[in-house]
């Protein structure tokens, strides 16, 4: 499915723009008498409700084949896979991230911490222990009606902010919900993308502007259910926008899909490439002059994003080719064995 791909494609630059605009960016001492950096993280704000929600949404319509299958394969297929993910790279995280210790992002600062960010406090690598739990919970209420899965994963989506959601907790609530959307409305999702016209993106285009313009000038971003019909609009807009893209721009879409189909090496590797360029930009680009700064100040984010995922990419080939695959997928049980 083009679409999807291009659709995962720029999800994954959005996650890996907003943590250079909030991690890095905005943490410049920026001198240059222009509101440039609100501006890049109001921009990055509006996008919130789409990249994440959009992500599990297709990650959903994704696996649906994979949980027809017995519980012996998806246990360790993606329950298995992605919890061996998860702890493998947030182990290279927390040692990385110590030599950074100014990079504003959770991290463990002792074993009690990360015993917490293994089990019960996800860190920034929380789409992957999502992930995992999310099919684990999706294979055992299979049986059950969709209404008794859907309401009350959505109730929970809804009420995120009346609970406590230390680290990214909150991120792990509120998704469910979509992924759940994408896994049991499938049809419809690949329906609502092939029949995707420019009437519908502009229509499906203004109402999530004008849903992002009420939320913000209500102040409702914790209102009870104001995120997740927001966020639903978001997605819906998505994938048209997506679908849409794949039909207009055909040689675009296609890069994007490429980089939609390689999404899990750009998010484990970004945030300890984005860690380490902070340390080593953050004070030359806080002593530029005025004028320079302000050069600066007007692109930095999409030029240190494309970096970012470069570089992430990169290392990805590097590992392979060493062959440290391991980092990557769960080794295989052959491989264990003749180890």
């Amino acid at each position: 499915m083009a679409w999807a791909d291009t659709a995962k494609g720029v999800c994954i630059i959005l996650v890996v723009a907003w943590h250079v605009i909030v991690k890095d960016y905005l943490l410049v001492d920026w001198h240059i008498g222009l509101p440039l950096p609100g501006v890049w993280g109001t921009l990055g704000e509006q996008l919130l409700p789409l990249r994440m929600p959009l992500f599990f949404t297709i990650s959903g319509v994704f696996a649906t084949s994979a949980l027809a299958r017995p519980w012996r394969v998806v246990a360790r297929g993606r329950i298995a896979k992605f919890l061996y993910l998860y702890t493998v790279w947030l182990l290279v995280h927390t040692a990385v991230l110590a030599l950074v210790p100014s990079f504003p992002t959770e991290r463990a600062h002792s074993p009690l911490g990360l015993l917490s960010q293994l089990t019960i406090t996800p860190s920034n690598l929380w789409y992957l222990y999502a992930l995992a739990l999310y099919f684990a919970f999706a294979k055992a209420v299979r049986r059950l009606p969709v209404a008794a899965v859907l309401v009350p994963a959505a109730v929970l989506s809804a009420g995120v902010g009346f609970l406590p959601t230390p680290g990214d907790r909150g991120g792990f609530y509120q998704n469910l919900v979509f992924f759940l959307a994408g896994l049991y409305f499938r049809p419809r999702i690949e329906r609502l993308a092939a029949t995707a016209t420019r009437r519908r993106l502009w229509l499906t285009g203004a109402v999530y502007a004008v849903a992002l313009a009420l939320m913000a000038a209500l102040g409702a971003e914790e209102w009870f259910g104001v995120w997740l019909v927001v966020s639903a609009v978001a997605v819906v807009f998505g994938v048209t926008a997506a679908a849409r893209l794949a039909v207009a721009r055909p040689s675009l879409s296609a890069r994007l899909a490429r980089l939609g189909r390689i999404t899990l090496p750009i998010y484990v590797i970004h945030m300890p490439v984005l860690a380490l360029l902070h340390g080593l930009l953050v004070g030359p680009v806080s002593a530029l002059g005025g004028g320079a700064q302000l050069v600066v100040a007007v692109g930095y984010p999409a030029v240190l994003t494309a970096v970012v995922i470069g570089l992430s990419l990169g290392i990805h080939r590097g590992l392979i080719a060493v062959r440290a695959r391991w980092l990557f997928d769960l080794p295989s049980r052959r491989l264990g064995a003749s180890a």
